[in-house]
């Protein structure tokens, strides 16, 4: 049997198996686009839940209070050096006057902290920061520059921020793989059931005397087309129903505050994602499946 180790005779030859054993190819495209769409929303939950733990980092602080003995412009003078601490995202002068402002409005009603001049209180500055984590050296640093008195923070606030966006990195990391392994296992199966079919067309090929590579590439390129096609379309729908998704959450009352982000700037990454997943579970299943039938 002469042997043609052509690509292109490999890609018409898984091309022409897949409408030849339609129903199945039909089942494996269908199971594909079920695990990316399954992959592909986890891992955007898991997106956008990352990007509003990042702005509630944001929104976190600490405060710095200034010596009483600088005058208001000294005070507002010291933002320069500690924007220019590592990990200042930026820090917010607030003057005597607005701070008996904000704790009166607090604390409005209680008799014992009525009347409070604004000499009890500090000018200070909010310092927010780009890391959470890097709280405590941050607010060191911060109390090393001349003319800060003390800083005031809420390190359990931080601590347990970092351990939730730790916690949930690993978690989406861990199922997303757990999820590839399921997909690559039910693929491989599936094709299993089309493989299953031709097992005499391989048998003869093989006592043809047909090596073992030249019987496994047609597979392989029908298993690449079915899951690219599979990723395809699963990006398609994918972007449908984050799409409404998201429209839904913005209209919504109840649930407004959740912040989703928008598809278009994460569409090339995603659809890289998919077509490699696709590529991955489509290949990778075929030469899964038919390596039991190469055994002739």
């Amino acid at each position: 049997m002469k042997q043609r180790y052509d690509f292109g005779y490999f890609f018409v030859e898984g091309f022409r198996s897949i409408f030849t054993h339609g129903l199945m190819s039909f089942a494996a495209v269908c199971m594909i686009i079920c695990c990316l769409l399954i992959m592909g929303s986890f891992s955007l939950v898991a997106v956008n839940a990352s990007n509003m733990f990042r702005d509630l980092e944001k929104e976190n602080q600490f405060t710095a209070y200034i010596e009483d003995t600088l005058t208001q412009e000294e005070a507002r003078g010291l933002e320069i050096q500690i924007e220019d601490i590592p990990n200042v995202a930026r820090a917010e002068f607030v003057t005597k006057e607005e701070a008996q402002a904000e704790f009166e409005a607090d604390y409005e009603g209680n008799p014992l902290f009525e009347g409070l001049p604004a000499e009890v209180y500090r000018d200070r500055f909010h310092v927010y920061l780009d890391d959470i984590s890097r709280l405590a050296e941050t607010e060191e640093a911060v109390n090393a520059v001349a003319g800060v008195a003390w800083t005031k923070s809420a390190p359990e606030i931080a601590e347990g921020f970092t351990v939730i966006r730790n916690v949930a990195g690993a978690v989406a990391v861990i199922l997303v793989i757990i999820l590839l392994a399921v997909s690559l296992f039910i693929i491989a199966n599936t094709i299993k059931l089309a493989t299953f079919n031709r097992r005499e067309e391989i048998a003869i090929m093989k006592m043809c005397g047909a090596t073992n590579s030249f019987v496994r590439w047609p597979f392989v390129f029908e298993g690449l087309i079915l899951g690219l096609v599979g990723a395809a379309v699963a990006f398609f729908l994918e972007w449908g129903v984050y799409v409404l998704v998201s429209r839904a959450i913005s209209t919504s009352d109840t649930i407004s505050l959740i912040t989703v982000l928008p598809f278009q700037p994460m569409a090339l990454r995603v659809l890289g994602v998919f077509a490699l997943t696709g590529f991955v579970i489509g290949a990778g299943g075929s030469v899964l499946a038919i390596r039991k039938f190469l055994q002739v």
